[in-house]
């Protein structure tokens, strides 16, 4: 399975970001010579993403004057300039241009090392099972986070939120395949994901799948500065 369309999160005020943020949006950070927005399309686009939803709220203008230098997919925009929507009702309002299969929903603070993370995923997906399969990595393959794990997981796939399982040892990528229908029931008003999460968890629908790679989570200055070290260190060893 191809899966050709994403829901690019970029509408967030970015305030852990300052003041990197004071001038730009998060999502036109750099890190490693490319903007954090970039590093994520690039990488849709390498797993065969032809079209991406991007919503936009914080200096969105100059987000959008961004975005239309690309030239390798179709972007879309989902307006959030009068409501910040959160990460659950952002997708939600999308969801008309989102389309009926499966989709990609990634955060734009998400970098890593390694090639495959896309492929596995998809090809772990199974739309009759899974409402979301969500991409993990142990927790001494990253940096940036600033929690000791977000998930559990089991044998057969499933997974557990921390709130749910103190034990959890898995740390979410912010990647995950979505069947867009299991945000028909949910109202356009500003809610995080974790609600979609438990009502899925709930079902049995809610699952992870891992990644052997090295994950970069930007999320603050610090982090950036981290993760600019790594991806140089990085590209020193292939070099």
């Amino acid at each position: 399975m191809i899966i050709d369309t994403a829901m690019v999160l970029a509408a967030g005020l970015g305030t852990r970001m300052r003041p990197l943020t004071d001038d730009r949006p998060k999502a036109l950070v750099e890190v490693g010579g490319r903007t954090l927005i970039d590093h994520m399309l690039d990488r849709l686009v390498e797993a065969g993403v032809t079209r991406a939803v991007v919503n936009v709220h914080y200096r969105a203008d100059q987000l959008e004057a961004h975005l239309r230098t690309r030239r390798d997919l179709e972007i879309l925009i989902s307006d959030e300039r009068d409501q910040l929507l959160e990460t659950g009702g952002g997708v939600r309002k999308a969801r008309p241009m989102l389309g009926d299969a499966p989709i990609y929903h990634v955060n734009t603070d998400s970098v890593w090392i390694g090639d495959g993370a896309l492929t596995r995923l998809t090809g772990a997906y199974d739309r009759a099972q899974m409402g979301a399969l969500l991409l993990l990595c142990r927790m001494d393959q990253c940096i940036g986070l600033e929690t000791t794990g977000d998930f559990r997981r089991a044998a057969d796939g499933r997974i557990t939120h921390r709130f749910d399982d103190p034990s959890a040892d898995w740390a979410w990528m912010g990647v995950q395949i979505i069947d867009p229908a299991i945000l028909d029931v949910e109202p356009i008003e500003p809610f995080s994901f974790r609600r979609v999460w438990k009502r899925l968890y709930d079902e049995g629908r809610l699952y992870g799948e891992t990644f052997d790679g090295f994950w970069l989570h930007v999320g603050d200055p610090a982090a950036r500065d981290a993760a600019e070290a790594r991806l140089m260190r990085d590209a020193a060893r292939r070099a």
